[in-house]
């Protein structure tokens, strides 16, 4: 298949923490040799784009931001499109918040009647944050969560994500997001697709997510390529409603695919 666009997952797949996974350079020089168009898709939503290309340039990958999507990207873009002009409460990092304040958003307290609640991953998560969110979501204000991430890959081993604190703010309102905007979800589609102008067809996307980065392509009528270098192992695989169009052990073995 000649593959004119390939999305790729950050975390689990080109790099843990800020050193690249073994394998991940040779992948990426066998999309550059076939010429294809790249784009790296993370569901975390804390670094902006231009950190992102800091954060990959330490690990030793060339990349412009221009070439990078993130959840927090993503829900800020749907928030700018859809609710420009509503109030937001921000249950997370000051990544993000500040994401969403630079766009020109009005964000406000639990207190001021919020229109919109965004729930994203806080490392500094409090008890008092899930009063507030409750508080914020009270008398029905919107709820959208920017990655349904439970747990996500660093140096240390495993971390909870997004998704847990989005679970805790689900439980406590008695309540489902109205929307979840990152990966696998058709807002972050519709983004890889009007970025990279190539057809869904002649799309690849790698990642080590079944349920997200997987997900995404299948839903999209792109082909998908599992690595296990992330959260997925056999068993996992094999229990998945998931299946991807290839499986690698690694972004190395990309080569196989784009060029031999």
């Amino acid at each position: 298949m000649q593959y004119r666009g390939v999305v790729l997952d950050v975390d689990g797949t080109v790099v843990r923490g800020e050193t690249a996974i073994p394998g991940a350079h040779d992948g990426l020089a066998a999309i550059a040799e076939v010429g294809a168009k790249r784009l790296f898709v993370s569901n975390n939503p804390v670094k902006a784009p231009p950190a992102y290309e800091e954060r990959l340039e330490r690990a030793g990958i060339d990349v412009d931001a221009s070439e990078i999507v993130t959840s927090g990207t993503a829900t800020t873009s749907y928030l700018v499109s859809n609710h420009a002009d509503e109030r937001v409460f921000c249950l997370g990092e000051s990544g993000l918040c500040d994401q969403l304040r630079d766009a020109g958003l009005e964000l406000v307290a639990a207190a001021e009647n919020p229109e919109i609640v965004v729930v994203g991953i806080d490392r500094d998560f409090h008890y008092d944050d899930l009063r507030d969110a409750h508080l914020a979501l009270r008398d029905g204000a919107l709820f959208y969560g920017t990655d349904p991430d439970i747990i996500i890959p660093t140096d240390e081993g495993d971390i909870p994500g997004s998704g847990a604190i989005i679970r805790a703010v689900a439980g406590i309102a008695d309540r489902d997001p109205d929307a979840i905007l990152g990966k696998p979800s058709p807002v972050t589609q519709g983004i890889i697709l009007d970025t990279l102008g190539v057809a869904p067809e002649e799309i690849l996307v790698v990642g080590d997510r079944l349920d997200t980065d997987i997900a995404l392509g299948i839903d999209a009528g792109m082909d998908t390529a599992l690595v296990k270098t992330g959260v997925t192992d056999d068993a996992a695989l094999e229990a998945s409603e998931y299946t991807p169009t290839y499986v690698l052990d690694s972004l190395g073995e990309l080569r196989t695919l784009l060029v031999e």
